[in-house]
C-alpha cells in the first residue's frame, strides 16, 4: 500500500500504524529479553550536579531584582511572540535561528504558522535559560562554565526539531514512508544501544587497510604500547633527518592518514621526507599499570631511539598531535634535563596544550566523582572505554553531532552515509585508566606541567622553560577540544625558537587541510611573536589555503642534506608486517 493510499483510506492508515507499533514493540520486546539487569552505582552523583544546582540557585537568589527583570523580559516578548501568531503575523520574529544553526534549515519552519511559533518559542525560551545563566555573578568562573555547559545540554535536548511532533521533516516523512521511518528508526536504536554507541556513517563501507590508511610502509618494530610504521618512499631522494609522528592515543593515528587525497603521512613523503608514525595499541588489562612515565619511556624515548638506530641520522623531526603533543613538550624538557636535547631537531605540535589553566569545555568533567570513576575503571578493568571519552568529545558539539543523528537515524530512519572522517570518529580508542586518572587530575586539575618539578618523569622533575628544542605550533582557530588561546600559551614557555600558526576550522579539519582541497585559510607573523594572542590575531597575514606548505617551507631548511631514500625493513629494522599493522585493527567490543 502507498503512502497515497495511506493518506487517503483512514482506515487503512490505522491498520498501517497499528501494525508498526506492534512489531516495534515486540523489536523493543526481544531487545530487552537479551540484556541482562544493571548494576546500580554506589554513588548516585559522581559528577557533583547537585551542588552545581544547588550554587546556580543560591547565585540567582542573590540578586533578585535582576532575576526579577530579566524575567519580566522573557513574560513580555512571550506575549508578543503569542499576539503575533493569533493575529498572523509572524513576519517580524521575536527570536530566529543563527544562520549557521542547521537545525531550522527546512521551509517547514518558516511557512507552517505553527512550526514558526514552535521554533521561535523554542529560541526565545533557551536564549533566556542560556543568558540567565551565563549572567550569574556570584560564582566562580570555572562552577559558572560548568553550569553552562550542561545547561546547554538540556537546552539543546529539548529543541522540538528532536520530537516526532514538533518537527515538520520527520512528520512528513513518516505520512510520505506510512510510518516506515520510524520503524527502522527503532531498528538503529535498539542496534546502536546494544553495541553502546551511536553510529554516524556506514561502517561496512570502510575497512582500515582497505580503503581508509593505506599509504604503503611496513611495520618495523613494536612493543606492549606500539607499533612503529616506516613509510615506503616516493621520491629517490630524501632528506637525512627522518619524521617522526606520535598521534594521540585517543584516538586511531589514521586520522592523518584517511584518503590517499587527505593523508598527510602520504603527502609529507611525497616531500621528500621518511616518515616513521607510532600506532598506539588499544588499552587492555595488559596496560592497567600504564602512566605518564610509560608513555614516555616505552612509547616516545623508545621510538625515537629506534628511529635514530635505523637510520643513522643525527636528530629525528617530530609531530605531536593533542594530548602526543602535551607529552612531547615533557619528552623535550626531559631530554634537556639529561643533556639529550640534541636527538630532536624539531618539534611540531598539533592543537596540543601545556598549560591548562583555559583549558576550554573540557575543564567542566573534571570534578571529585569524575576521577572517581576512572580509578574505579582501574581497579576492576584497568582501562577507560574508549565509547565514553568519545561521548565527552560528541558533547561539545551535541548538535551536530549527537542530535543531528538521532533525528536523522531515529527519526528519519535515514539510511547511513558513508564519510571516512566519521568512521574514524567512530573507531574508539581505550586508554589505560590509571593514566587518564593522572592527566585529569595533574595537568587539567592541578596543571602541573607548566610548574618547574612539579612533575617527574623516570625519577627527573622537568621544567619546560628549559626546552630549546626550534618549534612549529599550530592552533585551530574554532578548536573546541584545545582552545586557540590555551594554544597559544604553549610557545610563552619554551625558550626556543617558535613559529606560531593560527589555522582555519578546528581540531581535525584544522589540521587535516590538504593543499588540494583548497579550503580554509591560516595566519602568521614572521619574527617575533607578539605578547597577547590579540595583538597576534591584529598583526598576523592571512593566506588562503592550507597550512601544510607553510609547515614543509619551515621544515626543510632543517633537514640535513639529500640521501638515497630509505626502504622501510632494509636497515637494522626488519619488516614485522604491512601497514597499517594490526594494532590499529583492534576495535572497542
Amino acid at each position: 500500500m502507498s503512502a497515497k493510499d495511506l493518506q487517503s483510506d483512514p482506515a487503512a492508515t490505522f491498520e498501517r500504524m497499528t501494525y508498526l507499533t506492534g512489531k516495534a514493540q515486540q523489536m523493543m520486546m526481544d531487545f530487552m529479553a537479551r540484556q541482562e539487569p544493571a548494576t546500580p552505582s554506589a554513588n548516585i552523583d559522581p559528577f557533583g550536579f547537585a551542588d552545581m544546582w544547588t550554587g546556580m540557585t543560591q547565585a540567582a537568589l542573590s540578586d533578585p531584582v535582576k532575576l526579577a527583570q530579566m524575567q519580566m523580559d522573557y513574560v513580555q516578548e512571550s506575549a508578543r511572540l503569542w499576539q503575533g501568531f493569533l493575529g498572523g503575523d509572524m513576519a517580524a520574529p521575536v527570536a530566529d535561528a543563527a544562520r549557521q544553526d542547521k537545525r531550522f534549515k527546512s521551509e517547514s519552519w518558516e511557512s507552517a504558522p505553527a512550526f514558526a511559533f514552535i521554533k521561535q518559542a523554542y529560541l526565545m525560551t533557551s536564549s533566556y535559560i542560556l543568558d540567565a545563566v551565563g549572567g550569574l555573578d556570584n560564582m566562580s568562573e570555572k562552577d559558572r562554565e560548568k553550569a553552562l555547559f550542561y545547561t546547554r545540554q538540556f537546552v539543546d535536548a529539548m529543541s522540538p526539531t528532536n520530537y516526532l511532533l514538533t518537527n515538520p521533516d520527520v512528520l512528513n516523512a513518516t505520512i510520505e514512508s506510512g510510518g516506515e521511518n520510524l520503524l527502522k528508526g527503532t531498528e538503529h536504536l535498539l542496534h546502536d544501544i546494544e553495541n553502546g554507541r551511536m553510529r554516524m556513517t556506514d561502517e561496512d563501507a570502510f575497512e582500515v587497510g582497505v580503503n581508509v590508511a593505506v599509504t604503503p610502509g611496513k611495520v618495523v618494530f613494536q612493543n606492549r604500547l606500539f607499533q612503529l610504521i616506516q613509510y615506503a618512499p616516493t621520491t629517490k631522494q630524501v632528506y637525512e633527518i627522518p619524521l617522526l609522528i606520535f598521534p594521540p592515543w585517543i584516538n586511531k593515528f589514521y586520522i592523518l592518514d584517511l584518503t590517499p587525497e587527505k593523508s598527510f603521512i602520504r603527502w609529507a613523503v611525497e616531500q621528500g621526507l621518511t616518515v616513521y608514525v607510532v600506532s598506539w595499541k588499544n588499552a587492555d588489562e595488559s596496560t592497567a599499570d600504564v602512566v605518564l612515565d610509560s608513555y614516555v619511556k616505552e612509547g616516545f624515548l623508545e621510538a625515537i631511539d629506534q628511529v635514530l638506530a635505523d637510520t643513522k641520522a643525527p636528530a629525528v623531526h617530530t609531530i605531536g598531535y593533542c594530548v602526543a603533543g602535551t607529552t612531547l613538550a615533557a619528552v623535550l624538557a626531559l631530554l634537556a634535563e639529561r643533556g639529550e636535547a640534541d636527538k630532536v631537531k624539531t618539534a611540531t605540535f598539533f592543537t596540543a596544550q601545556v598549560d591548562f589553566e583555559d583549558a576550554g569545555e573540557l575543564s567542566v568533567f573534571i570534578h571529585d566523582g569524575e576521577l572517581m570513576l576512572a580509578d574505579e575503571n582501574s581497579r576492576e578493568k584497568g582501562y577507560l572505554d574508549g565509547r565514553a571519552m568519545a561521548t565527552t568529545f560528541n558533547m561539545l558539539r551535541s548538535n551536530d553531532l549527537i542530535w543531528n543523528y538521532v533525528v536523522n537515524n531515529y527519526l528519519l530512519g535515514k539510511d547511513y552515509f558513508p564519510f571516512d572522517l566519521l568512521f574514524w570518529n567512530g573507531d574508539a580508542t581505550n586508554v589505560p585508566a590509571k593514566w587518564h586518572q593522572n592527566y585529569l587530575k595533574d595537568l587539567y586539575r592541578d596543571n602541573k606541567l607548566v610548574k618547574p618539578g612539579a612533575i617527574t618523569i623516570d625519577g627527573t622533575p622537568i621544567d619546560l622553560t628549559k626546552v630549546k628544542t626550534p618549534s612549529y605550533v599550530q592552533a585551530g582557530k574554532e578548536d573546541h577540544i584545545a582552545p586557540l588561546k590555551s594554544v597559544w600559551k604553549l610557545p610563552k614557555h619554551f625558550k626556543g625558537p617558535v613559529r606560531f600558526l593560527m589555522a582555519g576550522s578546528g581540531h581535525i579539519a584544522g589540521v587535516v587541510n590538504p593543499p588540494s582541497a583548497k579550503k580554509y585559510q591560516y595566519w602568521t607573523i614572521d619574527g617575533k611573536l607578539p605578547d597577547t594572542l590579540e595583538e597576534f590575531q591584529a598583526q598576523a597575514s592571512e593566506t588562503p589555503g592550507s597550512w601544510w606548505p607553510d609547515w614543509i617551507a619551515w621544515l626543510t631548511p632543517q633537514s640535513g642534506k639529500k640521501i638515497a631514500a630509505r626502504k622501510p625493513g632494509t636497515r637494522k629494522l626488519k619488516a614485522i608486517e604491512d601497514a597499517p599493522g594490526s594494532y590499529v585493527r583492534e576495535r572497542v567490543a
